[in-house]
C-alpha cells in the first residue's frame, strides 16, 4: 500500500504544503504570534522533513534535526492555547487548498486528521513547561488508518 508520504508527493509535495501553511500562519493575527520571536531560517524544510518522517517517509528529521522530545519541547511551556490551535488547523486546511487538495479527497482528510491530532495532542501535551517533556520520545507515525501503535 502506498504511504501517505508518497501520496502527498513525497518530500517535494510536503515542502509545498509546509511553505503554504507557513505563509498562512505568518499573516494570521493569532497563530503568527508563535513566530513573533523568530524561527529557524529553514523552518519550512524542517517541518516538511518532520511530516515526511511521520507520514511514512525517510527518517531525515530525526537524523538531522532532533527527536520528538526536541520538537515537543519547542511547542511546550506556553500555556494552553486552544484558539491558536484551532486557527493553526484552519490555516492548514487553507494550505491544503493552496496545494490543490480538493475537499473529499481521502489524502486531504488523512492529512487534516494528522495535523489536527498532532496540534491538539502531542504538541499541546505540556503547556506548563518544556522541562516536563520526557527524554527519548520518537516521532509518532501516521498512516491511512491514523496513528500507528
Amino acid at each position: 500500500m502506498e504511504t501517505v508520504y508518497t501520496a502527498a508527493g513525497g518530500s517535494e509535495g510536503l515542502l509545498r504544503l509546509a511553505e503554504a501553511w507557513h505563509a498562512r500562519v505568518m499573516v494570521d493575527e493569532v497563530v503568527g504570534h508563535a513566530f513573533s520571536h523568530g524561527f529557524h531560517p529553514r523552518h519550512s524544510e524542517r517541518l516538511a522533513a518532520y511530516w515526511a518522517e511521520a507520514l511514512g517517509g525517510p527518517a531525515g528529521y530525526s537524523k538531522e534535526c532532533g527527536d520528538e522530545t526536541f520538537v515537543v519541547r519547542l511547542h511546550s511551556g506556553n500555556g494552553k492555547h486552544e484558539e491558536m490551535d484551532r486557527r493553526a488547523i484552519a490555516c492548514f486546511d487553507q494550505a491544503l487548498d493552496d496545494v490543490g487538495l480538493a475537499e473529499g479527497e481521502p489524502l486531504r482528510q488523512v492529512l487534516h486528521d494528522y495535523f489536527a491530532w498532532a496540534t491538539t495532542t502531542t504538541m499541546a501535551r505540556y503547556p506548563e513547561s518544556a522541562a516536563d517533556v520526557p527524554e527519548g520520545l520518537s516521532i509518532p507515525r501516521w498512516s491511512w488508518d491514523g496513528l500507528q501503535r
